[in-house]
């Protein structure tokens, strides 16, 4: 731990010697002086509060732990309240800094089976939909400028207290004059004041890194964001999204970043409705189960969104879901299947499902079984942040989610190197991708993927991360951005899944096996030219009808079988 705090130190001394040395450079060569003025004196500030945040944590274990004999009950205890202390801190920070640092602590809540439980609840419990909020004025001029006039001249009901504050918008509940109630989403104001200074922050702290960690690489980060900047007017039409993969191992804290998208809420208006429009196209047997609120156009702008306001239970909302009378396990199951169809036959992604994001409620077409149930019907929020796979990147994605659902290791290594990991890292792509060890990945039986959920599931791959750390890295390093995104979206469904479900079923993988093999059975039939490679393809077609339902067989004797040990348990 002591490498951390000497680390920390030295961060500190070389952010404040380099802040200083360019500020007037800056300022001298700024197309927009005013704006590098700010620009210069929002980031030392922002780093210095990211650095001693850092140095607390890291003197906190140091501290704490010292003399604590490895595997002791008593250092156990002690690590468990260093945990919680420091998931406050670094809570404290997301919310002092916001903006891109609330989507750092989001994803890191869904990292429950990487980091330590006392983080994830922490973030959970208030980065969801429970951050610092703009004041009612602010909205008022956010109104003015976006329609005109204030809102409550242009709705003739607007509650100023908003139902749910995020990290980029907050939401609320008003009328509009022909009595319809909908939802008002307004853009924080901050959010363009601070995307330029995070941009920055995070390029010293990555390169200061790298100076003194030549491991530690992440030097594409700053590539990938400056790419999107010189769109940005004044900085005004920016900013730029932040997801994190994160690994708490013992005593260490990595942060990776990656992510960008413009801040525009006709883009995410747009995107609600094509994501509809291809569950109708596409996958109409599920579409009448995917939902997306209805888009007030004429009340809209790139900051401003007017929605159907939608009433539903969380999806991890276990409680108010059965007081609905829908089957979480169903639920769970729905999720995995509209996901699926999106990554593997729309190619047209949703990359932002964490619990906030999605809503359920009782199918409206539907009516209760003589037991009182319902069937589900998933309402997706906040269409932000999309991700367009081309057809070659979707096809090969799918079939290495079939190769990893069907343990076929010759295959996993075959699309895996097409994806970016190459010849010496698939092996350990496969396993980041599932959770899941790489011996248990090309495991036959039929649970082989399934995660328990367990304390000793968690110990597990927090300590193949530990272990792996520096080949991770590189890693990411190599893969597309996209799949990057989609690692990210696999670490909100998974959380999403555990709520309900309490770690992951067979059912869903299923779901994902039959999914992605047949949007390669598609694929392959598009680019058949003979009819011989036509018939090659239908009989493959008919053979991995054959497994699924074979599989599919026994997932249903495997449940009995549940259902029986558990009757017998009962008596």
């Amino acid at each position: 731990m002591a490498w951390l705090w000497r680390a920390s130190a030295k961060f500190s001394l070389v952010a404040s010697a380099a802040g200083g040395g360019v500020t007037a450079a800056l300022i001298a060569s700024s197309d927009d002086p005013k704006a590098a003025l700010k620009l210069c004196t929002t980031v030392p500030h922002r780093l210095f509060r990211d650095a001693v945040t850092a140095a607390n944590i890291a003197f906190d274990y140091e501290y704490s732990l010292w003399g604590l004999a490895e595997g002791s009950s008593e250092r156990e205890r002690i690590k468990r309240e260093v945990h919680l202390r420091s998931a406050r801190k670094l809570q404290e920070l997301c919310f002092k800094n916001g903006g891109i640092y609330i989507k750092l602590g989001q994803h890191l809540g869904q990292l429950e089976y990487l980091v330590p439980e006392e983080y994830v609840r922490t973030m959970r419990e208030s980065m969801l939909n429970k951050c610092p909020v703009s004041s009612y004025e602010q909205i008022c001029s956010v109104f003015k400028k976006e329609l005109g006039d204030t809102p409550d001249k242009i709705f003739s009901e607007f509650d100023p207290v908003p139902i749910a504050s995020a990290s980029l918008a907050q939401v609320h509940v008003a009328r509009m004059h022909d009595g319809q109630k909908v939802a008002v989403k307004v853009q924080h104001t901050h959010m363009t004041d601070t995307a330029a200074s995070d941009h920055a922050t995070v390029e010293l702290i990555v390169n200061t890194l790298h100076r003194f960690f030549p491991s530690f690489d992440y030097r594409w980060l700053i590539d990938e964001i400056s790419e999107s900047l010189p769109k940005a007017r004044n900085f005004l039409d920016i900013c730029w999204i932040l997801g994190i993969l994160c690994f708490l191992i013992h005593h260490s804290c990595i942060l990776f970043y990656f992510l960008l998208n413009e801040l525009d809420f006709l883009t995410e208006a747009k995107n609600s409705e094509k994501c509809l429009e291809n569950f109708h196209k596409l996958s109409p047997h599920i579409a009448n189960y995917v939902y997306a609120p209805k888009v007030y156009w004429n009340l809209s702008t790139s900051k401003l969104l007017t929605m159907e306001f939608m009433e539903g239970a969380y999806v991890n909302d276990v409680k108010t879901i059965q007081k609905l009378g829908i089957n979480p396990h169903e639920l769970s199951i729905l999720v995995s299947h509209a996901f699926a169809e999106m990554m593997f036959k729309h190619g047209f992604v949703h990359c932002d499902p964490h619990a906030a994001n999605l809503l359920v409620r009782p199918l409206p077409s539907s009516k209760a079984s003589i037991l009182g149930k319902r069937r589900p019907q998933l309402v997706l929020l906040d269409h932000g942040l999309y991700k367009e796979l081309d057809v070659q990147t979707r096809t090969n994605y799918a079939s290495l989610w079939k190769a990893l659902i069907f343990s076929d290791a010759n295959a996993i290594k075959e699309y895996s190197t097409k994806l970016g990991a190459g010849e010496d890292l698939y092996a350990l792509f496969a396993g980041v991708l599932t959770m899941r060890p790489w011996n248990r990945v090309v495991d036959p039986s039929m649970d082989h993927l399934v995660i328990q959920g367990n304390e000793s599931d968690r110990l597990e791959l927090q300590m193949y991360a530990s272990q792996y750390f520096h080949e991770i890295s590189e890693l990411l390093r190599r893969l597309p951005r996209v799949i990057l995104l989609m690692m990210k979206t696999n670490d909100c469904l998974r959380a999403v899944n555990n709520s309900l479900v309490q770690g992951s079923s067979m059912e869903t993988f299923f779901i994902i096996g039959k999914v992605s093999s047949e949007a390669v059975i598609e694929a392959k039939l598009l680019q058949s030219r003979s009819l011989l490679t036509w018939l090659n393809v239908e009989l493959n077609k008919i053979l991995l009808e054959v497994r699924l339902w074979g599989m599919q067989v026994a997932l249903w004797l495997l449940q009995l079988r549940k259902a029986l040990s558990w009757s017998n348990q009962a008596l």
